[in-house]
């Protein structure tokens, strides 16, 4: 790779830490998530290691998904809940050996320490925030693989969400690094992990490999297209697991985990009242608030909680996310001035 200077963009504050906006084209920059290869600034990611015997037991007792059985570099996505069954973070967890890995948006972070302060009482599980000792960078988009590989980086096809060191053989000099696949719906991202004084050289060595940067709002456009809710957004502290349809997040044969007498009991009963939908929006775009209702009738049947105008190669096209009651999905509903259809995921 041939290292090149860092493009620099429109600063916004994300997650407590200033993170590019856009660097100059939106419409470009979501272009190349979409067809090419973007990166962007994943250095507002917290990382927590667990240490200790009794890490991965008491991991498992805490959250929704299976940690027992993690098979080394492998993660999965969890939700954090109360006693009464309510979201109170989300994360995604990794076995890394000798220690596990739970990473998470930094706006989260103050409360999940607290949150595992609370509740280490007679546990061999030691904490330690390596936020500042970790940064990362992330790749997708079709492309994505192919310039990894042809930038000097070997390494295996992945599983979602599993980890390697590949080698390097490439002119970032970032002597040791972790690559990890996503879970997007596209099945086309990466992460890097590195140490933070190898970040720049690594990321404008992918500059000079081809990738496009990207900022923060090219990458709300691709998580609304691809309808993964976010956390603060569209998961709040008030909603229930399956309400999300974010079933990637439950195992349901892990044993006891904090918050799990609710899910069962709502897993029994066979359904949710509301849940998580996309829409394709016809008319003014409804901003994140709004109500839905059925049309011709002034009952209340959801709420919209993201919403975007997608620059889409073949035109443009507004969608939205939010919360329906099951029983309105086949009505004509609106949303304000505008018209909604549930949409299926994901929106390209």
């Amino acid at each position: 790779m041939t290292s090149l200077t860092t493009i620099s963009g429109t600063l916004s504050s994300a997650a407590g830490a200033q993170a590019p906006r856009d660097y100059g084209d939106v419409r470009g920059e979501f272009q190349s998530l979409l067809t090419g290869c973007g990166i962007y600034d994943l250095r507002q990611r917290a990382k927590i290691r667990l240490t200790g015997s009794d890490r991965t037991r008491w991991l498992n007792g805490m959250v929704t998904n299976n940690i027992r059985d993690l098979a080394p570099n492998h993660g999965v996505y969890c939700f954090l809940l109360n006693a009464q069954g309510h979201i109170q973070a989300d994360l995604y967890a990794y076995d890394l050996g000798e220690s596990l890995i739970v990473d998470l948006d930094a706006q989260q972070r103050e409360k999940i320490l607290q949150w595992f302060d609370h509740y280490i009482i007679a546990d061999d599980v030691e904490v330690s925030d390596i936020s500042d000792k970790l940064a990362a960078i992330g790749v997708a988009g079709p492309r994505a693989q192919s310039l990894l590989r042809e930038g000097g980086m070997t390494f295996p096809d992945l599983a979602p969400l599993e980890l390697c060191e590949p080698k390097c053989d490439c002119d970032c000099s970032c002597v040791q690094c972790t690559l990890l696949r996503g879970d997007d719906p596209a099945g086309n991202s990466y992460e890097v992990w590195l140490a933070p004084d190898k970040w720049k050289s690594t990321w404008d060595a992918l500059i000079g490999g081809g990738a496009k940067p990207v900022g923060t709002e090219a990458l709300e456009l691709r998580r609304i297209s691809q309808g993964i809710p976010r956390y603060g957004v569209d998961i709040r502290e008030r909603d229930l697991p399956q309400e999300t349809a974010q079933t990637r997040a439950l195992n349901f044969t892990k044993g006891c985990y904090l918050g799990q007498e609710i899910v069962e009991r709502i897993r029994s009963r066979g359904a949710v009242h509301r849940q998580f939908t996309a829409f394709l929006v016809e008319g003014l775009l409804p901003a994140p608030g709004t109500k839905i209702q059925v049309e011709h009738d002034e009952k209340e049947v959801g709420e919209i909680t993201s919403s975007a105008d997608l620059p889409l190669a073949t035109g443009g096209r507004a969608v939205a996310l939010g919360y329906l009651r099951r029983e309105a999905a086949s009505k004509d509903l609106h949303a304000g001035a505008a018209s909604l259809k549930p949409a299926t995921l994901p929106i390209a």
